[in-house]
């Protein structure tokens, strides 16, 4: 039987977890700890709080938590054990305004009329029920490759003889520049005939 003053198995040392070699350290060893698992570090955090004697302000501050967090985490494990020590993803956990429904009417919206704005459908949505901001439609648009197709940008220098640019005033200039270059010659001679 261990006295009372012993640590855990009949040793005089208690047994603890060292924050500079990430390990629980022993009288008769050390188990070192992965320094980014979250769960094994926390566990030992209530170890220490609970069964070493040090108390759970004295643990928390060890391992960086404040002691409302100390007891939290001491709830889940009571409720969970170790799956009750994982974090858990922040925020909302489903997308509540942007449905599947909402995506389907969006897309809907947008096949049947491609020049209809973000604002437009998102309009749209709004006068059928559906709680929906522009910004939204704007994302489910890109999410499915649904943009306008803009032209491409001209680079200033004209286009190639036979191709025709995407903008009416470069098709303007480049006739006058090709008609210029077919009555050049006949310019010449009607100013040799004056």
């Amino acid at each position: 039987m261990d006295r009372a003053g012993d640590g855990l198995y009949g040793g005089s040392q208690v047994a603890q977890f060292e924050l500079k070699s990430h390990a629980w350290v022993g009288p008769d060893g050390a188990l070192t700890v992965d320094e980014n698992d979250e769960v094994a570090r926390k566990l030992l955090m209530l170890i220490e709080g609970e069964c070493e004697g040090g108390g759970p302000l004295k643990a928390a501050e060890k391992f960086g938590y404040s002691k409302q967090r100390y007891f939290q985490l001491r709830a889940a494990y009571q409720q969970s054990g170790t799956l009750g020590l994982q974090s858990r993803k922040r925020g909302p956990k489903t997308n509540y305004r942007r449905t599947d429904e909402v995506v389907r009417q969006v897309i809907r919206h947008r096949f049947l009329d491609a020049d209809a704005s973000a604002e437009v459908i998102a309009q749209k949505l709004r006068q059928s029920g559906s709680v929906i901001s522009v910004r939204s439609v704007e994302r489910i648009i890109a999410e499915y490759g649904l943009q306008k197709k803009t032209p491409p940008m001209s680079s200033g220098r004209g286009t190639r003889k036979g191709r025709s640019s995407a903008y009416p005033q470069d098709r303007s200039r480049n006739r006058r520049r090709s008609a210029q270059h077919r009555t050049r010659g006949k310019t010449t001679t009607r100013r040799q005939d004056r």
